[in-house]
């Protein structure tokens, strides 16, 4: 028997919210797409860092990345108000909020340096890197809670834990 109970990522109530706000198809699509632009942008970033060519090319993807990045982060934050009742940091995904905020730290980071054009194409693209980088750890942490919560039966008065204890925070 294993010693702790699975996290329950949603209550029915917000399993059923989730599955009725347009939100969640929103998040359905603009993931993935982020998820290309990225592919195409990272290529774009290593081959211009490896053989100097179509620098602009890579340069401007990360600013694409980065506008599609804020558009999925605004409209991730409605979806959890629709979904826990609030616009960050529920407690069902608070770590990945959190690192959503670093991930949009370097992101921006990236948009005020490319914008300001001080820092060298390499170095634009290094710090690029690093965003792309937190970016990855912070979509491996959404598909883990995707995965999660389709694993994850509907609650019922018999699968809940003899204490009634519930996921807290």
């Amino acid at each position: 028997m294993p010693t702790s109970s699975p996290q329950v990522l949603y209550t029915p109530a917000q399993r059923a919210r989730r599955d009725a706000t347009v939100w969640t198809l929103v998040q359905g699509v603009l993931a993935p797409v982020q998820f290309l632009i990225f592919g195409i942008s990272l290529y774009l970033v290593i081959n211009s860092l490896h053989t100097g060519e179509h620098t602009d090319w890579a340069l401007a993807s990360v600013v694409l990345k980065t506008v599609v990045l804020y558009a999925i982060m605004v409209t991730g934050a409605i979806w959890e108000k629709v979904v826990f009742g609030r616009y960050l940091f529920a407690p069902a995904f608070f770590w990945e909020d959190v690192v959503s905020m670093g991930v949009m730290a370097l992101h921006t980071a990236y948009v005020w340096v490319w914008w300001q054009g001080h820092w060298s194409a390499t170095d634009q693209l290094l710090l690029a890197l690093a965003a792309y980088g937190s970016y990855a750890i912070n979509a491996a942490q959404y598909i883990r809670k995707l995965r999660m919560a389709r694993l994850q039966k509907q609650p019922s008065s018999t699968s809940l834990p003899a204490s009634g204890a519930q996921a807290s925070t």
